[in-house]
């Protein structure tokens, strides 16, 4: 029996990483049939924690009980063999393979004999068991991203976890698919499965979460909150530290000349289909064009055209009335072109290489850090040095690993480095995913602030809340082709999500 009907309790817990104590004598307590939302920002050290958890990392000091037990994990198959499972942000699947395939995918069991058909029922059961419909036997490649979490999800059930860990779990995800998802999480809590919900979005934690517990700087600063009783301001400011302003303050939109002139543009996509159909559209000085959509509609392969990283199959695509179809990323670079792609971690940065070299990757060539073939390194890293403390990107040196930083901390760099570019168009994708209130409220307002400065904008965005308080202009992809526009100020959100859906 269990005294204190907690199923976890994580007592004293310290993890250090160098240069930072990401964990800080941090306790933390789970009970049955529960979801316990995490919060916290960027680097605030609660992923930390729950790998702790789930066996990825080990903790420097501290204890776990699982049902009371003392435990101390090596690897996730411990954490799992106690129970405890847990499902990333970014899917660990193997595409080619199929939905059952994956969910076996490193079991012990069996070894040489694999009764698919049997295998396969099980999935089928546990999906109808907690409303995750999705067909066992189709290939990962084929399924949509909420379709690859729920893989994901019934990974751990079919192991048998009765405790799950969901690390961002809606970062990737449509509104129609975190609709979808909620039931499920409540569906497995009242089975008596309990669940780590670690999260930004506060309104979803709010909706969700049976308890609240807030973590700042490694350690915890409020446990046990009450969803009914607490307020989104009031959970900022634990996050924080200060207060935050949910209220974006946007002047009227002044818009100059044309910046981008894009003309019946098409390209294909990864797999050699059509990604973006006679696509057109243009974007001043001084404005922000919002591109809606369900992801996989056109969006990346359109900020890839621009940026000179897909080639173009037809169309034009025009900065400043400089052709850019089909040139490369350096000539874009040099139009005025920065870019703040979607993979932050892949595209926006080289993760082994330091916060100096990544903040001056793109001017390195260019006085006054370049005198001829040579770089003048003292005043590449005074520069660098003044854009990490202007832009506020917190690391214990100029020279820790891109990889170290938080997502915040990251996203940070990145602009950083495009907005000291002085470009006059920036494409930004996905600018917010994955960061916290504190984080989200930074970029926003850097970016208000480059079409203050007379920047012309494309953000391309699947937060429509975020589209609806910062462009001034929103369009709506969908199966590559652009399928309505409006006015922000005269948007009609069931309108763009009809047309989101492809309905007029």
């Amino acid at each position: 029996m269990n005294p204190t009907n907690n199923v976890i309790s994580m007592r004293g817990i310290v993890k250090q990483f160098p240069g930072i104590r990401a964990n800080d004598r941090v306790d933390f307590d789970l009970r049955r049939g529960e979801v316990h939302a995490l919060l916290g920002e960027n680097g605030a050290g609660k992923s930390t924690l729950m790998n702790i958890l789930a066996g990825l990392y080990r903790a420097d000091a501290g204890e776990i009980c699982v049902n009371d037990a003392q435990c101390d994990f090596h690897s996730p198959r411990d954490a799992i063999a106690r129970g405890i499972g847990m499902v990333y942000q970014h899917f660990m699947l193997v595409p080619s393979q199929s939905v059952t395939e994956n969910v076996m995918l490193g079991l012990p069991a069996p070894r040489f004999w694999l009764n698919l058909s049997a295998a396969e029922k099980r999935v089928a059961e546990l999906g109808e068991q907690f409303g995750m419909k999705v067909d066992p036997r189709a290939k990962i490649w084929q399924l949509s991203v909420g379709e690859q979490q729920r893989v994901e999800i019934l990974k751990m059930l079919y192991r048998g976890v009765n405790v799950l860990i969901m690390d961002e779990p809606t970062a990737v995800l449509t509104p129609p698919e975190v609709r979808e998802l909620f039931p499920t999480l409540r569906a497995m809590a009242r089975d008596g499965r309990s669940l780590v919900f670690i999260s930004h979005k506060l309104d979803e934690v709010l909706e969700i979460a049976d308890r609240l517990t807030v973590m700042q700087n490694g350690r915890v600063t409020a446990v046990g909150l009450d969803p009914k009783t607490v307020t989104k301001n009031e959970l900022a400011r634990l996050m924080v530290g200060r207060e935050i302003s949910f209220a974006l303050k946007k002047s009227s939109s002044k818009p100059g000349a044309i910046v981008l002139d894009i003309q019946a543009a098409r390209a294909e996509n990864d797999k050699g289909m059509p990604a973006l159909r006679d696509v057109s559209m243009q974007v001043h000085a001084g404005e922000i064009l919002g591109i809606a959509g369900v992801a996989g509609n056109g969006q990346s392969e359109l900020a890839h055209v621009i940026t000179g990283l897909r080639a173009l199959g037809g169309g034009k695509i025009l900065v400043n009335g400089v052709a850019l179809a089909n040139a490369n990323a350096l000539l874009a670079i040099r139009t005025g072109v920065s870019h703040v792609p979607e993979d932050r971690a892949g595209m926006g940065s080289a993760p082994n290489l330091g916060v100096f070299e990544n903040l001056i990757m793109k001017s390195y060539r260019e006085p006054p850090i370049a005198h001829g073939a040579r770089m003048d390194t003292t005043t590449a890293r005074t520069i660098a040095h003044d854009l990490k403390e202007r832009f506020e990107i917190i690391a214990p040196s100029l020279d820790t690993a891109a990889r170290l930083l938080s997502g915040g901390n990251l996203q940070r760099l990145i602009l950083a480095r495009e907005i000291s570019a002085g470009p006059r168009l920036l494409v930004a994708v996905h600018p917010t995913r994955g960061l916290d209130v504190g984080a989200t409220e930074a970029v926003h307002r850097l970016l208000l602030e480059q079409r203050e400065a007379g920047a012309a904008i494309l953000l391309i965005s699947e937060d429509l809340d975020e589209i609806l308080a910062l462009a001034d202009r929103i369009a709506v992809m969908y199966e590559g082709q652009v399928v309505g526009e409006t006015r922000a100020e005269n948007a009609d959100i069931e309108k763009i999500g009809l047309w989101m859906a492809g309905t007029k």
